[in-house]
């Protein structure tokens, strides 16, 4: 490994500055260490439970505002629902006005609830589990932290379908929403805000999400995938 000593010196290195009270991973050189764990099979699986353990440990150490994954895919699953019975209130009335605001209210509960919950559905199916919901301020929006021993355990292509879901379903909420349209008295406004809706979030994922948040890790977690099918 270098400079940097074995991994085993490497993990202990870390794992004593995060008890020590230093929490930021990325200035102690664990996600350098983690890309070089993740492109060899073997060395994922064995080193697993030591780097989520210090994930975990920075991670709430960090992170105060905590839920149970439990609560956090309760209150979403009630957020969709509560989508679903604005969109049979914006098709069972006659009312041009509700209808609309009905409409735009299923649009916007769907794209809020579904991302994370995608995540967690998709995660669960390929073998990642979660620790819990957390907020990282008033108006971030909210996020679910992964169980990265499970996730260093998984196929980094199964990885890259988790992170792509809740990004997929984020987009696909408003229009799925807008379709619901010509089945309602909502006026085109309605319709023409959620289509408007959905292309703004392609168009921030194409601007920013490539280069930071999910998609970034999509195509990190592809490239994993690759290299090692060409080591294979």
């Amino acid at each position: 490994m270098g400079a940097e000593g074995t991994y085993p010196e490497a993990f202990e290195r870390i794992e004593a500055a995060v008890d020590g009270g230093e929490h930021d991973l990325r200035v102690l050189g664990f996600w350098r260490l983690l890309a070089r764990v993740k492109a060899d099979p073997a060395l994922a699986a064995h080193w697993a439970e030591v780097a989520g353990r210090i994930d975990r440990k920075a991670f709430e150490a960090r992170v105060r505002l905590r839920v149970p994954v439990w609560f956090g895919n309760t209150v979403l699953l009630f957020g969709t629902l509560a989508g679903a019975f604005a969109m049979g209130v914006a098709v069972g009335t006659d009312r041009e006005l509700l209808a609309g605001l009905a409409l735009l209210f299923a649009g916007g509960a769907w794209l809020v609830c579904l991302h994370d919950l995608a995540h967690w559905l998709v995660g669960r199916i390929v073998g990642i589990r979660f620790i819990s919901y957390f907020l990282t301020g008033p108006f971030a929006p909210p996020g679910l932290k992964t169980d990265y021993a499970t996730y260093l355990r998984t196929p980094p292509a199964a990885r890259a379908w988790m992170h792509a879901s809740g990004a997929i379903a984020t987009k696909a909420a408003p229009f799925a929403a807008a379709a619901f349209w010509p089945a309602t008295e909502a006026p085109a406004w309605a319709a023409w805000a959620l289509v408007g809706i959905g292309l703004l979030t392609i168009t921030t994922d194409v601007l920013f999400s490539t280069k930071r948040s999910d998609w970034k890790k999509v195509r990190r977690e592809l490239r994993i995938a690759r290299a090692r099918s060409l080591d294979g």
